[in-house]
């Protein structure tokens, strides 16, 4: 080969892609927690989708994401938290309760981690303070307890002649202070309260042969990822025995429930999502204050209402944000 053509093949070597040569750096990975069960979540993980985009981060072109669904089963959130932590994910999203928050922090004290959380994070310890959390966890916090007794006050709007309760709680959420919370706020009212602790669809059909038989005057759905997951059954049970019933999110009463009142969730998770893509840039969770829901929804379901003979007064439904014929 002459002097010539050498040069000319080392100058087309420049165009040669990279591949050829050398590997592309990997994506980033978002280790995304939750107690629930990839099926029960559709508008929630699809709201964080769009946070992550508003970041400019879409799955599978620009970030990977490994999901860890704990399936309703609480105990199993420690060992897929730790799983992440090993993995070297570059942030934790831990959603759907404050279980998994905890369970994420006990991995990991240098992996950024967004939270979603129903109670004060401040209060759980999950932070220092809203404005300053400190550490490695941020995130959100959409109010749940806090709206215990506005969702109660409804209830009892819808229902004038309420004075027993039963409360439905889940035992394996025990970072939640729901049912305490309405059990102090029952009291403020004058209403008598029952808890009833279930985690299994078994316990919840059993728990409901025991409301038809004592006729309480409605009933409380305490949050958390496994009763979402069971809104359906939850839905079905209290029309067949005919128990008014009230529920903390709209995916209830989309689901053939009397009334809810709470956060807008997939809201929430949009935040978390663009919290997530803000520290994929380089933002540090300490420096990113935890964020306050202020979108609240009263959703009442009037083919429920029928279904139970219910009249919804019309000061009620005036107020309805929306109202499911």
């Amino acid at each position: 080969m002459n002097r010539r053509a050498f040069i000319s093949l080392l100058g087309g070597a420049a165009t040669w892609p990279l591949s050829a040569g050398a590997q592309q750096p990997a994506m980033p990975v978002i280790g995304f927690l939750t107690p629930t069960s990839a099926g029960t979540q559709a508008d929630r993980l699809r709201a964080f989708h769009h946070g992550l985009k508003e970041t400019g981060h879409v799955e599978g072109e620009n970030v990977a994401i490994e999901y860890r669904w704990a399936e309703g089963q609480y105990d199993r959130l420690p060992a897929l938290a730790a799983e992440l932590a090993r993995g070297h994910v570059a942030v934790i999203v831990a959603t759907g309760a404050s279980v998994p928050a905890f369970a994420a922090k006990a991995a990991t004290t240098t992996i950024p981690i967004v939270f979603t959380v129903p109670d004060d994070p401040v209060r759980l310890g999950l932070v220092a303070s809203l404005a300053r959390p400190g550490g490695n966890l941020t995130g959100v916090n959409f109010f749940s307890s806090e709206l215990v007794a506005k969702r109660l006050e409804l209830l009892r709007d819808l229902v004038p002649t309420v004075h027993r309760v039963a409360v439905l709680a889940n035992p394996a959420n025990a970072a939640s202070t729901e049912a305490s919370d309405v059990a102090a706020a029952a009291r403020a009212m004058g209403l008598d309260i029952q808890v009833f602790n279930v985690n299994t669809g078994h316990a919840i059909d059993t728990t409901f042969a025991t409301l038809g038989r004592e006729r309480p005057d409605a009933l409380f759905v305490t949050g958390g990822a496994f009763f979402i997951s069971r809104r359906v059954q939850l839905a079905l049970l209290a029309v067949r025995h005919a128990v008014p019933a009230a529920y903390g999110s709209r995916e209830y009463a989309e689901s053939g429930g009397l009334m809810s009142y709470g956060a807008n969730l997939p809201d929430a998770w949009r935040q978390a999502g663009v919290y997530a893509g803000r520290i994929l840039k380089g933002a540090k969770p300490s420096d990113l204050p935890v964020v306050q829901s202020s979108r609240f929804e009263l959703v009442i379901n009037l083919q429920a209402a029928r279904a139970l003979d219910l009249t919804v007064p019309p000061t009620l439904l005036a107020r309805a944000d929306e109202v499911i014929e």
